[in-house]
């Protein structure tokens, strides 16, 4: 018997939470929950979950600091962060500590589904992945997921090695942003999901990347095309 894919929902409001688990047992995962931040903390680090839905304002210990401290031990934990915060700066905070995706409160049921489905997926999505990247004086350990930009140390997140991955595959054309999501992320093909995640990724990588973010001249924007990986120069 194959056992349920594992969810674990760390959210205070009683409602939301209840909620949640409901839709979950529906679409027929096995869901656990915490409700405060210490609680979600301690079973994220010592259950077994395929995804964990992670609210940020949490009592006790939020969002961010739950996340980081579960990405010092799991590297690879798929985390989804519930927000009603929206702004990039915000949003950016949650994404840079190593959350998959985020989700903006209010949100519909069947958008929470597609995104939870996507985020699982990714295991299933077929990609090459060289053991090590040079982009320009940038040296990346992809399976150590770190690297050197001259002799500064770099650390990065399995999202961000992927999506360096795939641009690095298809070096010699920009690939959209559609692309991303579909090959990266994990979204089937025609979903109409709104998300910055991956505009959010793109800006993460070139403060890590870029002599100035602000003019980049590894990980180009291609107006109307998408984006393009320079491995040299």
């Amino acid at each position: 018997m194959t056992r349920q894919i594992r969810v674990l929902v760390v959210e205070d409001e009683e409602a939301i939470r209840t909620g949640l688990i409901d839709v979950l047992v529906f679409h027929g995962y096995e869901a656990d929950s915490a409700a405060t931040g210490p609680e979600g903390l301690e079973k994220a680090l010592t259950g077994k979950f395929e995804l964990i839905l992670l609210d940020i304002m949490l009592p006790g210990m939020d969002g961010y600091e739950i996340c980081d401290r579960i990405r010092a031990v799991d590297r690879n934990q798929p985390i989804i962060m519930l927000t009603a915060k929206t702004s990039d700066d915000e949003i950016i905070q949650g994404l840079k500590l190593g959350a998959d995706d985020y989700v903006a409160k209010p949100f519909s049921i069947q958008q929470l589904v597609l995104r939870i489905e996507a985020v699982l997926r990714r295991s299933q999505v077929g990609q090459e992945q060289a053991r090590t990247l040079s982009i320009g004086n940038v040296e990346i350990d992809t399976e150590n997921l770190s690297g050197l930009n001259g002799s500064e140390e770099i650390a990065f997140t399995k999202r961000e090695i992927e999506v360096l991955s795939y641009l690095a595959l298809n070096s010699e054309r920009p690939v959209s942003r559609e692309e991303l999501l579909l090959k990266v992320w994990g979204y089937a093909r025609g979903l109409d999901i709104e998300t910055r995640t991956v505009d959010i990724h793109i800006a993460k990588l070139r403060r890590k990347i870029e002599a100035d973010p602000k003019q980049p001249e590894k990980l180009i924007t291609v107006r109307g095309a998408g984006y393009r990986i320079v491995m040299d120069g």
